[in-house]
């Protein structure tokens, strides 16, 4: 490849070309390179810093993944590469799967598995070939399996494609994306990925020799539930972790009937939102949702709030009014704490259920409804019935269909997202610019048991967006209940000790994240000694090895 045109009007006849043994011609002048930073050939001074910054991680490195994570950075920082892929082949399976990349989500690159032979990606893998699309809209064979081209402008990228080879054994592909329309640049690109594909290839094939099948495994665990949530996930309802998925398949078997649904849950789960779920994803959305909550109201007035009343048929009455049942006809009725609910109430309620029929308090004429009945409750229904204080043929009439939503304290991967989520609704109400959650804070939510649930995160979080000052939720921003037990020493800390022990907390903990766990290097980057962060540590009962 010779300089670019640009190159050479930039320094006419005092230019002076090198000729590497890669056949690729580089500008030594400094003026080149940052004349010419996306336009040709990289100056030679900066493309040999690349490489020895490349084999250096590889050399130094035994964790494939961290070398390729700073590899793909440094061909994003010095190509200008839009995404970077690294693709490993797994042997036994024939499938390609995404190892690492630049550019894509965690759910695009589970997407992105191929067979052999399959799109790009596979037919250089089939092949042990080069592959370079000037403009992957043009080229059929570019299947996009990672869903990551949505705009005009991507679909008008470049792609280059090179094998990952040991050998004569494709062992995965290196591939970039950029924008383009330098068939020259192209090519140099293919030479400056085969010199780091030869760098790689042998930490690829140890790394595969090890781990291909259990790699391989997780990915497509997430690539299977990715599928479900897209599936079955209700757009009311925030959390992907496993507990929750099971529940959002029982929504989707549930929501093509007709038939009585028992929600089970401790307080502040969420088992209306479950209930809203079943009724707006049903063939009757159009259809009324009616909550009426068991345990709001005394039970002299229940009766008249479910079933209504004729004129007259109370001091007071002195209009015929609709029940709740009737308001739902068509519908669905939502009867949360159903546990709260007296007998002489039960024994109506049961006669809806068989029948779909009821008469007004004060009347005898009967009326015929068609509802779906949902009903919630925190109770433990089956001890109540051994105890006489709930009616057995009712509890088997409406545990037809039970859904168990799981405690938050049992869906650990949510509450990160949960807690995001209301930090962003609340800064939004409050107009304040918050743009997220500190990992200590983080550290701390994981560590907290939620008897509140979901609920109760909704509180604190609340609370937080009220009193942060910053940008970012702090620890000093959450109640004194959520913070370490370990600030306090055993005794009532508040005002500024309080502040000043989460303070060093989190920048503990930040400072743990960001080495890995590593002692020495923590501390110094702290400017303390490591008997003075043990002993700190100690303290707030944080460990080490949770970080690494």
């Amino acid at each position: 490849m010779r300089p670019t045109d640009s190159c050479l009007r930039l320094h006419g006849k005092k230019r002076k070309v090198m000729k590497e043994k890669s056949s690729i011609y580089f500008c030594t002048s400094k003026e080149c390179g940052r004349s010419l930073k996306n336009e040709g050939p990289l100056c030679r001074a900066r493309i040999l810093s690349s490489l020895f910054r490349i084999s250096k991680i590889v050399v130094g490195s035994s964790n494939l993944s961290d070398t390729l994570s700073i590899l793909l950075k440094i061909m994003k920082e010095e190509m200008g590469v839009i995404r970077g892929m690294v693709n490993l082949v797994n042997s036994r399976t024939g499938k390609i799967f995404i190892h690492d990349s630049i550019g894509l989500t965690r759910e695009e690159e589970t997407r992105g598995v191929y067979s052999i032979g399959e799109g790009i990606t596979g037919k250089v893998v089939e092949t042990g070939k080069k592959i370079i699309v000037p403009v992957i809209s043009m080229e059929p064979n570019f299947l996009d399996r990672t869903k990551s081209h949505s705009t005009s402008e991507e679909k008008q990228l470049s792609f280059v494609c090179i094998p990952i080879l040991r050998g004569r054994k494709v062992l995965g592909t290196i591939s970039v994306e950029r924008a383009c329309n330098n068939r020259e640049l192209l090519s140099f690109d293919v030479e400056l990925l085969g010199i780091v594909a030869a760098m790689i290839a042998q930490a690829v094939e140890l790394y595969l020799l090890e781990n291909e099948d259990k790699h391989f495994l997780r990915l497509e665990n997430e690539r299977l539930h990715n599928a479900l949530r897209e599936k079955f996930h209700p757009s009311n309802i925030i959390g992907n972790s496993k507990p929750m998925l099971e529940v959002y398949s029982l929504i989707n078997k549930i929501v093509k009937t007709r038939s009585t649904v028992l929600i089970l849950g401790e307080s502040g789960v969420g088992k209306e939102l479950v209930a809203s779920a079943i009724h707006y994803n049903s063939r009757e959305a159009d259809k009324p949702f009616i909550t009426f909550n068991c345990a709001a109201l005394p039970e002299s007035v229940i009766e008249s709030e479910l079933f209504g009343h004729e004129k007259g048929s109370y001091t007071g009455a002195d209009r015929t009014r609709k029940g709740r049942f009737e308001d739902a006809d068509g519908g669905t009725i939502f009867l949360d704490e159903i546990g709260e609910m007296s007998l002489p109430v039960q024994a109506k309620l049961l006669r809806v259920l068989q029948e779909r029929t009821f008469e007004r308090v004060g009347g005898n004429h009967p009326i015929r409804i068609n509802i779906r009945v949902i009903a919630a409750t925190n109770r433990d229904l089956k001890q109540m019935v051994k105890e006489g204080r709930f009616r057995e043929d009712l509890y088997y009439r409406l545990n037809v269909f039970p859904i168990i939503i799981p405690p938050l304290r049992e869906r650990n991967s949510d509450i990160i997202t949960l807690a995001e989520y209301f930090v962003s609704h609340f800064a939004g109400r409050f107009t304040k610019e918050i743009r997220g959650i500190s990992t200590s804070v983080q550290e701390m939510l994981l560590a907290y048991q939620w008897p509140g649930n979901v609920r109760e995160l909704e509180n604190v979080m609340e609370r937080a967006v009220i009193m942060a000052e910053e940008n970012v939720i702090h620890v000093y921003d959450l109640p004194l209940s959520l913070q370490a037990p370990a600030f306090f020493d055993g005794q009532s800390v508040s005002g500024l000790a309080a502040k000043v022990n989460s303070i060093e907390y989190e920048m503990i903990v930040e400072a743990l994240t960001a080495t890995r766990g590593n002692i020495s290097v923590t501390a110094e980057k702290l400017g303390m000694t490591r008997r003075t962060l043990s002993l700190k540590m100690q303290k707030f009962g944080i460990s080490y090895r949770k970080f690494r």
